[in-house]
């Protein structure tokens, strides 16, 4: 007989995030009992179901997104900055259709084809041109915020009411739509990559590309597929945000997204090297994060401060699975040799 297979908490880097999201919900509930409130209360108000729990994973639904993205470039061993514009160029060009009269199904598709095409552009930079991921996606991120104020006239662009607004705002048994939709495409995504060889290719043109190369994967073409994909998520993101919030602003948003996006992949296990991913990981990352920001709302840490303690749990993440960090852990154990 072979020998037994690690329990989860051990061979999945996703228990790490996990475990940081679970003491942030206990902080929240001890100290919500100490103010004599119930962080995990649920009510019924107006047919919709409310609690601070589903309001975290109903404002962390577009890092979720992003997060799924920048899942799928980093585990081909690349970086994309440009996610935040691509936010704002979907949003943007979006907001500009419904302005002017046109439908929200054609909104929607206009806005993720310009998200695609920008994930093209990247891909082909850095697939086709050779040129460094970090280096191509600048060029993006710069360009892509000139092309948003430009889709928008240099102005915050109010969205009319109508359907489109139920990206947003609408609700499925009580719940609010955009997690539910941010889950279902992880799990279609999980399941893609996990029951067929394409989590395979990815996994393997990010860890070795000349020997993927020589066995006949073409590892370029898999690098520009990540990319679009990750243009294509970005520009999602930007479709719920702009319907949650009315507005689609080319100035401010999506700005600094793209860092709490690769935060909560490298959180998440996935390596930034390249070779390995861990989707679950991103997931419980990206609301892990999100927790961190509502934790030190309600603890009243200022907003000037708040960049330490996200710094802090991050770097204490990234040693927890650290290789180095567990086996000089387990160097102090009684009877243990040195």
């Amino acid at each position: 007989m072979g020998e037994p297979r690690p329990r989860f908490w051990r061979r999945s880097p996703a228990v790490w995030p996990l475990a940081g999201l679970l003491l942030l919900l206990a902080v929240n509930v001890a100290d919500g009992l100490r103010e004599g409130r119930n962080f995990l209360s649920v009510t019924l108000q107006d047919g919709r179901l409310v609690s601070p729990v589903i309001d975290i994973v109903k404002n962390g639904s577009y890092g979720l997104v992003l997060a799924l993205g920048m899942t799928l470039v980093i585990a081909t061993g690349g970086i994309d900055l440009s996610v935040g514009t691509v936010m704002a160029v979907a949003g943007g060009w979006a907001a500009r259709l419904l302005l002017d009269g046109h439908g929200a199904a054609t909104a929607v598709m206009a806005a993720l084809a310009a998200a695609l095409a920008c994930g093209l552009v990247n891909g082909l930079l850095v697939a086709g041109a050779r040129i460094q991921p970090i280096v191509a996606t600048l060029v993006m991120m710069v360009a892509g915020r000139g092309l948003a104020q430009l889709l928008t006239g240099g102005k915050v662009v109010q969205i009319p009411p109508g359907g489109f607004q139920w990206m947003g705002h609408g609700l499925i048994a009580g719940l609010p739509v955009a997690p539910l939709l941010v889950t279902a495409l992880y799990l279609v995504t999980w399941a893609g990559l996990r029951r067929s060889a394409a989590g395979l290719f990815l996994e393997a043109a990010g860890d070795n590309p000349t020997a993927s190369r020589f066995a006949g994967l073409a590892t370029g073409r898999v690098r520009c597929l990540a990319y679009v994909g990750c243009g294509v998520c970005a520009g999602l993101a930007g479709l719920i945000k702009i319907s949650d919030i009315g507005s689609a602003d080319p100035f401010g948003m999506g700005s600094t997204m793209e860092l709490d996006a690769i935060f909560a992949v490298v959180v998440g296990g996935t390596a930034l090297s390249g070779g390995r991913l861990c989707l679950l990981g991103s997931f419980f990352g990206a609301l892990l994060l999100q927790t961190l920001t509502v934790t030190m709302f309600y603890l009243g840490v200022p907003s000037a401060v708040a960049p330490v303690p996200k710094a802090v749990v991050i770097i204490a993440a990234c040693l927890a699975q650290s290789e180095t960090t567990r086996r000089w852990f387990a160097r102090l154990k009684p009877g243990r040799a040195a």
